[in-house]
């Protein structure tokens, strides 16, 4: 690999890294769409700081990014606290109409300045290693610090964030403020979105705010395991986009996006528990206990009866229990692989264990 493969590689695997984290805390607050709203309406916030500073590569553009990210949160809080509209109703509202107002000063008043509304969205990975900081890519040293500093800010708030994720009564009760720890969440949301749109654009952004910490949802139930899941799947996805980008010859962020999605379904798919694959199996597996559960159940109920012979047969199973013949007859081998049931010709019995089985069961 080149120095500049190697550098824009770099630069997907810090935002992917820096994203995924606050991503986590999104998700299980059930506000992943957020990412979307303050990804958009940062470009807000710079165009502010832009008409104010008058110069886009000014570092306080960062704080009107942020403010704009915290903005987006109030209005959105402010509409629900209406009780007319629900929270996705309310980020909904908000976000397009301040990206809106962004596209029109940009579009009214910045027509020769590098501020397109393409280059936002999209971004262009491939000019990374362009924009320098000494021999450092500045791509490298801005998420580096954005990164560096949610790690921090997640390692010193772990516990309250932690608490008032999962149970914000009782974050209040012992003290904490819930309300303050949600702001500075979205700050983080916000100055991670700034810094890293720059470079990959938003759709990016949002793309691994998302995808990793879903993936990793499905994969445990311990944030510290979620947390370090979501970081390895955003890298795994910029790495993968970055290639399958070169080999198309098609635009790196939006291929990166692409693969953060495409892993999501393979862990929807295949994970062990929570995949869909796995559900199906589960279904299958209840499907077939509940089957034998029936059989032992039946045969026990016509165990002394006079009809015992004709009834607690195979033809009889599928007519009473209305069973197709191939439900039937492998419902009879799974039962006597347990042991529970012996076979003689059609006549089926309980065998000592398969007769206690259905006291058990017949006594729930």
């Amino acid at each position: 690999m080149t120095q500049f493969q190697i550098e824009i590689q770099l630069v997907a695997v810090l935002v992917a890294a820096a994203c995924a984290i606050p991503g986590v805390f999104l998700v299980l607050r059930r506000v992943a769409l957020m990412s979307d709203a303050i990804s958009h309406t940062v470009l807000f916030g710079i165009v502010i700081g832009f008409f104010i500073l008058k110069d886009i590569n000014n570092p306080l553009l960062i704080l009107f990014a942020a403010g704009a990210g915290v903005l987006t949160v109030s209005l959105s809080e402010l509409l629900l606290r209406t009780g007319r509209v629900r929270e996705d109703a309310a980020i909904g509202l908000v976000f397009p109409a301040l990206f809106s107002i962004a596209v029109i000063l940009i579009t009214q008043n910045f027509q020769n300045i590098h501020l397109d509304v393409d280059a936002v969205l999209l971004g262009e990975l491939a000019f990374a290693p362009f924009n320098r900081v000494g021999d450092v890519p500045r791509g490298v040293v801005v998420m580096g610090i954005i990164l560096l500093i949610n790690i921090v800010l997640i390692g010193l708030f772990y516990k309250e964030l932690k608490l008032a994720t999962f149970d914000t009564g009782m974050a209040a009760a012992l003290g904490f403020s819930p309300a303050l720890i949600h702001y500075g969440l979205m700050t983080s949301v916000s100055v991670t979105a700034v810094g890293a749109f720059d470079h990959v654009g938003s759709i990016l952004v949002i793309a691994l705010m998302i995808a990793p910490p879903a993936a990793a949802y499905l994969l445990t139930d311990r944030l510290g395991r979620m947390l370090v899941y979501s970081v390895i799947i955003g890298a795994a996805s910029a790495i993968s986009g970055y290639w399958v980008a070169r080999e198309l010859n098609v635009n790196i962020s939006g291929t990166m996006a692409t693969m953060a999605g495409v892993l999501f379904v393979i862990v929807l798919l295949t994970a062990p528990e929570r995949g869909l694959v796995a559900r199906a199996i589960q279904r299958k597996r209840r499907g077939e206990r509940f089957a034998v559960e029936m059989l032992l159940v039946h045969l026990k109920r016509h165990e002394y009866t006079s009809e015992a012979a004709s009834e607690n047969t195979i033809n009889h199973l599928v007519e009473e229990l209305n069973w197709k013949p191939k439900l039937a007859q492998a419902t009879v081998q799974r039962a006597a692989r347990q042991g529970w049931i012996e076979r003689r010709r059609d006549a089926l019995t309980l065998t000592e264990s398969g007769r206690q089985t259905a006291v058990n069961l017949l006594a729930r």
